[in-house]
Parts: structure tokens; sequence; C-alpha cells
């Protein structure tokens, strides 16, 4: 019987880590960013600082016969002031492409939000364990896959037999940067996200750049993705733009052609899919900001701009995606590996009938499976603009 003293540590280090754009030496071990550090430098707040050291799509990766694995971690979370804690974000194991355990880790440290006063406060907490038992004792591929809403350090990682780095290649790299939908909000665990569903159905290695409430065509984000080697790269624009109330159409097409020219600098043929928002009604012809409302103990979404500014160049989402439409048949002239796919067609008004948002703007679970499945079926079907290429 295999006992604690028997386990094997293998050093975490940045051979074994997949979907990571950097990596931050802490005093506890490692911690994976999804931003290099010179554009960490740039941020502008708090909310993309803390989205984008979220591991969302970020995942340990080896090859071992080990039946139990370890995993010792310090994760951060959130507690918003007023509302019940959240559970405990969700470790994925994956044997072979598949899920086959499930852990989370108790402890750690936590963010207080208030989000009357927009202050936060930390309280520190003890690193705790992710562990999995009883894997098949063979040969197999095993990821890792960490909670796509806490910020993990990683400390050790212990098992009852060798590990070695998973080989790399065999899989075209997709590299993807969206808002909180993309980030995972809502979905039951790391691999449960739509990004993630979808990867996994089109049979590719995910980079996730989704960051919450930071979809803003930021530059840093642009050059980050420029230099970033990936064979498939999506866009998902709109809905930050919008709920942030953040640009005037004026100022939003040029920013999204500097966004683009900044990724094609670095990928000049890769196919290059710009996706427009998800059906949203509070924000389809309504402005933003957007606005949380509290009533009744549970969180919703309302827009408070004025639908009549729109004359003046306020921003909704049918607005946006009708200026995506147009930027995106202007450029592919020149550029026949660009692609628009109006994002309804992911999550439309059928789809918000079977499947309301829970709070006006995010997918529930279920919702996550519809648009991954949407997504994978357009994308990298059969005529899709990432369908492999055979012959």
């Amino acid at each position: 019987m295999n006992t604690e003293h028997h386990r094997i540590t293998t050093p975490i280090t940045e051979d074994i880590l997949r979907g990571a754009l950097d990596v931050e030496r802490t005093a506890h071990g490692l911690l994976p960013h999804r931003l290099p550090a010179w554009a960490r430098r740039q941020i502008p707040d708090d909310q993309l600082a803390v989205a984008e050291a979220q591991p969302s799509g970020v995942r340990l990766a080896f090859r071992t016969q080990a039946t139990t694995v370890e995993l010792d971690t310090l994760p951060t979370k959130r507690l918003y002031r007023g509302l019940p804690a959240q559970p405990d974000g969700v470790y994925d194991l994956l044997v072979d492409g598949r899920l086959a355990a499930q852990s989370t880790v108790t402890g750690g440290n936590v963010r207080v939000i208030d989000m009357t006063t927009q202050s936060v406060e930390l309280r520190e907490g003890p690193p705790g364990t992710a562990c999995f038992t009883g894997l098949p004792g063979r040969d197999k591929d095993v990821e890792i896959w960490l909670p796509h809403t806490e910020i993990t350090e990683l400390i050790a990682l212990r098992t009852d037999a060798p590990v070695e780095p998973a080989a790399a290649g065999g899989r075209r790299v997709w590299l993807h940067h969206g808002s909180s939908i993309s980030h995972g909000s809502n979905a039951a665990s790391p691999t449960s996200g739509w990004p993630a569903l979808a990867a996994a159905q089109g049979g590719v290695a995910l980079v996730n750049l989704g960051f919450g409430g930071s979809a803003l065509l930021d530059p840093f984000t642009a050059r980050a993705m420029r230099d970033t080697p990936a064979d498939l790269i999506s866009l998902k624009i709109g809905i930050n733009v919008v709920n942030t109330d953040a640009m005037r159409l004026r100022a939003f097409v040029p920013a999204v052609h500097g966004f683009l020219d900044t990724i094609r600098e670095g990928h000049p043929t890769t196919p290059l899919l710009v996706v427009s928002a998800l059906l949203c009604p509070v924000q389809e012809d309504t402005p933003g900001p957007l606005m949380a409302d509290f009533g009744g103990g549970t969180l919703r979404f309302k827009a408070t701009g004025d639908p009549a500014e729109r004359a003046a160049g306020r921003l909704t989402l049918t607005v946006i995606r009708d200026a995506l439409a147009r930027i995106v048949e202007q450029r592919a002239t020149d550029d026949p590996n660009l692609h628009y796919l109006d994002g309804r067609e992911l999550y439309g008004e059928r789809d918000y009938a079977e499947l309301p948002l829970p709070d006006e703007v995010h997918p529930d679970p279920a919702g996550h499976r519809r648009i991954g499945g949407n997504f994978a079926r357009i994308a990298f079907g059969a005529g899709g603009p990432f369908a492999a290429e055979t012959g």
C-alpha cells in the first residue's frame, strides 16, 4: 500500500505547464500568468490584473503511471461583501484527454470585494492540496486544469510513480481572446467553459486569453497575441466595450483595425476569426455602462445608457456587430484568412428562450455547452475557418 513516504516530488517547472504566457516565482512557488510581465506593467486596473492571473485554460501536462496525484497550491479566492461565499474552485484531472477526477483546495487567501465602494481587502490563508486517487496504473497522459476563477500559486506535485513532461506538439494551437464568458464565468469547472469544450471537440490545444470584464482592445493584449505561437486565432469583441461604455464608434473602428494590424505583424496568414457578441438582450440596443443590481439577493445586470444617443456614436451590441462585419469584409479583400462570425450563431434568440442568462449577461453551465458545441461545429467543422486540412 502506498503511503505519503512513497510519494515522488516533481518540481513544477514551465515544461509541464500549458496555456500560460509567463510564470512568476513567488515566496510559495510558481504563479502562472496569461499575459507577459511587460504587458502586466501596462495594466491600468485591478480587474484585469486579477483576471489575467486567474489561470483559465492553464494546466499541468505530464506522462506517468501514477495512481495517486497530489498538487499543493495556494489559491486566492473572491468574496463579495454581503453575498454568500462562492464554492471552492474545481481542479479537473484528465487522463488521455478525458475527465477522470475532480478535486478542490480549501483555505487559501481571500480577496473581499465591496461592490459599492470598489474597495478590496486581502485576508491571507494557508495552502492546501488537491488530491486525486484511483487513477489507472498504466502509462498515460495526465492534465490538471487549474480553477479558472482562482489565482493559483503552484507549490508541489507529488505522485506514486515518476513523472515526465507530456510530449510537445501533435495538436494545433488555438489562441483565443474574449471577455468573461470566454474566461469561463459561471462554468462549472475549468474544462467546461465554452472555449475548453470547443477545443476538446476540435482536437486543438487551447491558449485562453479570455479576461473577465477586460476585452477592451488593449494594445498590450494585441502585442502579446502577436508574439504567441499559434495555428489558429479568434477574437471575441464587443460586450466589454459596450458594458464599460469605454469608447464611441469613432474610436472603436480604428481600435479594431489597430488590434488586427498588430496581430497580423506576427501572424500574417494564420486563420483569424473575429466573433461578435452573443445575444445579450439588455445590451442589444441600449448603451452602457452596465450596472450590477443585487435586488432580491441575487446578482443581475442592467444597462443604464440612453438608446437615443446611438446617433451620436454611443455603442450597443447591434452597432458593434454591424461595424465588425464591415471591418472584416473590407480587410478580407487583402486578407483571405480573416473571417467573421456573428456571435448570435453561437447563442441567439432560440438559445436565450431555452437557456436564459441567469444574470442577464453570463450563460449557465448548459449555456457554455451550447456555445462550445456551436463554435466547434461552425469553426472546426467541414468548411469552417478552423477546419483541419486533409490530404
